[in-house]
């Protein structure tokens, strides 16, 4: 279907993108994608895909907005506190971009939901803040053949990767899995949330908008994507540095043993 005259309009400075253009915009337009989490990566990821025009935009989050939330999360707003997330997000989306049809799901992604909620999309972003959802996210992208980006955030730092593991390289081999990456989580207690350790607000700002850019590569098809390399965000010294990491025969996914180990090396 052709974009409508309004829609030329809004979406006027993608057209004139050679990378883009009006069939990249329409690809946009007709591409579902799932954000889960709508906290600090979720906020400004949402925003950006929302203004982008994506077709279809799940969420999942079954928290509330609260006070310490709007430091970083941009996409709330102080009259929302108190209220369920989603429901704040799409508020904040339908303002933003009325072509952009929002699908909420209130509630905590978990084994039991996780293959259901994911089947229904073509992009997976994930910005949750815990362990055993990115392992379940990775898990399910990867057994589900969905492209998935993910993003994490520290103090001061952030990083970013987009896993395509249900696809062949270049040079023969199977794409990296998460578990290629980081084969175990950290023991409980080594990381400290955010409520411990504190965090910049604007570091989830700089991180969900890379995110948003890796969804809407893998939607268009411009340029060089962050598959196979995890891209280091440091803000306290402002350093971008991006790291290779390599398919493991070794992880459980795609692999032949059960203990993967990384493979990281400095591009």
């Amino acid at each position: 279907m052709a974009l409508s005259p309004e829609e030329l309009e809004r979406y006027a400075r993608h057209i004139v993108l050679r990378e883009v253009g009006g069939q990249g915009q329409q690809k946009i337009r007709a591409a579902r994608v799932l954000v889960i989490g709508a906290g600090g990566i979720g906020s400004p990821s949402l925003l950006y895909l929302a203004a982008a025009g994506v077709g279809a935009l799940g969420i999942v989050d079954d928290d509330k907005v609260s006070l310490s939330n709007l430091q970083r999360q941009v996409i709330h707003a102080t009259s929302h506190i108190g209220r369920p997330k989603t429901e704040s997000a799409s508020a904040a989306i339908a303002r933003l971009n009325p072509h952009v049809n929002v699908e909420v799901h209130e509630m905590r992604l978990d084994a039991g939901n996780a293959a259901r909620l994911i089947k229904n999309y073509d992009i997976v972003l994930d910005g949750s803040d815990n362990f055993a959802t990115r392992y379940l996210v990775s898990d399910t992208c990867y057994r589900q053949k969905k492209v998935l980006v993910t993003a994490a955030l520290g103090t001061f730092d952030a990083a970013v990767t987009t896993i395509r593991a249900y696809e062949t390289a270049s040079d023969g081999k199977p794409n990296p899995t998460y578990r290629c990456l980081f084969p175990e989580p950290p023991p409980a207690g080594t990381v400290p949330a955010c409520e411990e350790a504190g965090i910049l607000g604007a570091i989830a700002g700089v991180a969900g908008t890379i995110a948003a850019v890796e969804v809407l590569r893998a939607i268009v098809g411009f340029g060089e994507s962050l598959v196979g390399k995890l891209l280091m965000i440091d803000l306290r010294s402002m350093r971008f540095e991006t790291l290779r990491y390599e398919w493991s025969p070794e992880n459980p996914l795609s692999g032949t043993a059960p203990a993967p180990k990384t493979r990281l090396s400095a591009l």
